[in-house]
């Protein structure tokens, strides 16, 4: 690793001014690219002690070799050069994103002799309008179909239109009048190109003026008695009502807006967002973005925009001419938090679009209710997307190696077990076991425990917690190994095999006899001492140990001095993650169950014979226990129910110093 001393520009070099700057490492490849205010300020706030930076950026400039710089004008240009050179270089350390899925747009060649209608997946071509994207390409193909009956436009490709220019002969949607036939002569270049211009001003959102001018022909049609054409405009405007309908109208008449919702945690999180033309949902899009970079959701919102609108400076105007939708850019874009830099972000959509552009967020009203559905979506996709990666075999047996390797196992880790202990500052101490097998959760096998500690009343700290645990649950190991004999595997009540051993007597799974070939601790070195600590006393050495550090994401082992780093796209370290993260959310269940018992405990309660029905009727009798406390036997036996003995228990019970303070809740 590099010492960020030996290559720090000089005082003075570095100018004050707006900019774009670039780490390369040793080998000149470019590992990140930012943006600043000012490249002074911004550059010598990397070369401070080390030591104060966030993880992520030591490790950034601890790999690079070098930093360079260029001036730019203003913070709108630094905006729109950062995301030139971040598409040109990829950087590592940069936020990456990656569709969730790859969207189809439908596409109009407008820079064609004989424009084309087609569906088109990737990078935008200049010179074709874009309308999209949508879910489906099947979507598109139904809305195509609908307007290809008003609109006839070419949709062939260029082997079976030359083909039937060759011949002749249109194809079969020439002769059913949903092609105009550009290809035998039937309509001129310039006659077609206006049709196609009229297909797109009809999918950009100006529908109402297609439909008003054929009503109008239809009614003049009546009016000559050809009635025949007229059922004929009829159709065509029945056609155009569909295909505007197949999009739901959620907001007013003439709301241009994207919005956008972002929801994750500190390695990924889901985008997805709405575009909405004319009150109408025209598409949708996600993302799934990795967290390579130490950003908050206002960092991360401000590169989704360049993301979404930084391909339109470069391909948005061919020759002084929009290539995609004029609309590309609409009139509100609305984030779930503001970018810091808002103004400049706001300039720069205002120059893509030509006029103005506002970034805020929703505060009421229908568009913050659209953009809670558009959250909800996120979440969904988020979901999806780790369910996907985690249900997937190839993806586990990926990951099972990757751990493999990284801990130098002998075999693959085929049962984990993970965990985890919480508390409330010491109290209601509670500690989880988690078991992943084959890469996926085995709740059957969970299990949860009290954390007694010493003296009785709780562990000193987490690392006296992980000690009792896993000589808790290693302890119950060796003793039910020797105590079961001879065990066979078995099936459970669906058939299923059980993970572990049965009994033969009771026919019940033998809880702890099975060992796993990996433990996991949720935490760093300390944690992973103490478990070492407690299964060498115990004489197990045939079980792998490690740890996961949540807030840098490291992997621990007993008595090294530095952790093992997996690369944050590594299948392997998702598997240790979730497996973490299950531990963290079994271990919380747990402490909050025995937290919401304890704290509806009554002093009442310990007192032999006395139910929650007299218990009841006790404090509703004196209002509160403390009156209770305060009153004597022979006015506690008065309440009906209650004998002398009772009562004498009742005051005894009140009396103690462990109910000196107690109180009902």
């Amino acid at each position: 690793m590099a010492d960020p001393a030996t290559y720090r520009p000089a005082p003075g070099e570095i100018p004050d001014s707006p900019g774009v700057y670039r780490f390369r490492d040793e080998h000149g490849r470019v590992i990140y690219v930012g943006k600043a205010k000012s490249l002074r300020s911004r550059l010598n706030s990397y070369f401070q002690d080390v030591a104060g930076l966030h993880q992520r950026t030591q490790q950034m400039v601890t790999t690079a070799a070098s930093v360079q710089w260029t001036v730019v004008g203003t913070e709108v240009e630094a905006l729109a050069l950062e995301y030139s050179w971040i598409k040109e270089f990829d950087p590592r350390f940069n936020i990456k994103y990656r569709d969730d899925k790859s969207y189809p747009y439908l596409a109009v060649t407008m820079s064609e002799e004989f424009p084309r209608v087609q569906v088109m997946r990737g990078a935008k071509r200049p010179g074709t309008r874009y309308f999209g994207p949508y879910g489906h390409a099947w979507a598109i193909r139904e809305t195509v179909d609908l307007l290809l009956r008003v609109f006839p436009v070419r949709t062939c490709s260029a082997g079976v239109f030359k083909r039937a220019s060759q011949q002749g002969r249109p194809c079969l949607l020439g002769y059913i009048d949903k092609c105009s036939a550009p290809c035998v002569g039937r309509i001129s270049p310039d006659d077609h190109k206006a049709l196609a211009q009229d297909f797109c001003d009809f999918m950009a959102g100006d529908t109402a003026k297609f439909t008003r001018r054929l009503t109008q022909r239809m009614k003049e049609a009546s009016a000559d008695l050809d009635f025949e054409r007229a059922a004929r405009l009829r159709d065509d405007i029945a056609a155009l009502e569909r295909a505007t309908e197949k999009n739901a109208v959620v907001l007013p008449d003439g709301t241009d807006a994207d919005i956008f919702a972002l929801v994750g945690d500190e390695l990924e999180a889901a985008v997805q967002v709405f575009h909405v033309r004319d009150g109408r949902i025209r598409g949708q899009r996600g993302w799934v973005v990795e967290k390579v970079e130490d950003a908050a959701d206002d960092d991360l919102v401000e590169h989704l925009l360049q993301q979404v609108y930084g391909g339109e400076d470069e391909a948005g105007r061919v020759d002084g001419e929009r290539r995609g939708d004029t609309r590309a850019v609409p009139r509100e874009v609305l984030v779930p938090v503001l970018p810091p830099d808002v103004e400049q972000v706001q300039a720069w959509l205002t120059g893509l679009r030509g006029s103005r552009v506002e970034v805020r967020v929703p505060q009421r009203g229908d568009k913050k209710d659209l953009a809670e559905t558009v959250r909800r979506n996120a979440e969904h996709a988020l979901a999806l997307h780790r369910t996907r990666r985690a249900g997937d075999l190839t993806t586990r047996s990926q990951a099972l190696r990757e751990i493999q390797e990284a801990l130098e196992l002998p075999t693959a880790p085929l049962r984990i077990e993970c965990y985890d202990v919480s508390h409330n500052q010491g109290t209601y101490q509670s500690a989880s076991m988690v078991v992943f097998e084959d890469g996926l959760a085995r709740k059957s096998e969970y299990r949860h425990f009290s954390v007694r500690g010493a003296e009785g009343d709780g562990a000193r700290d987490d690392t006296e917690a992980m000690h009792e645990v896993i000589t808790r649950r290693f302890r119950r190991y060796l003793a039910e190994r020797a105590n079961a004999g001879d065990l066979e595997m078995g099936a459970d009540e669906d058939g299923h095999p059980r993970s572990g051993p049965i009994d033969e007597t009771t026919g019940k799974p033998v809880r702890f006899a099975y060992p796993p070939n990996l433990v996991v601790v949720d935490g760093g070195p300390p944690q992973v001492a103490a478990a070492a600590a407690a299964l060498a006393e115990l004489g197990i050495d045939d079980v792998a140990l490690c740890g996961l550090a949540k807030r840098l994401e490291e992997v621990w082992l007993p008595g090294e001095e530095y952790p093992v780093i997996l690369q944050r796209s590594s299948e392997g370290l998702y598997l240790l993650q979730r497996v973490r993260d299950e531990a963290h959310r079994f271990a919380i269940n747990a402490h909050r169950k025995r937290r919401s018992k304890g704290m509806t405990v009554s002093a009442l309660d310990s007192v032999p014979g006395l139910g929650p029905a007299r218990s009841a009727a006790l404090l509703k009798h004196f209002g509160s226990l403390k009156r209770l406390r305060a009153a004597s036997v022979e006015e506690i036996a008065s309440v009906p129910g209650m004998g002398e003995r009772t009562a004498a228990a009742v005051v005894a019970a009140l009396a103690t110093p462990s109910h000196a303070g107690a109180t009902l809740t």
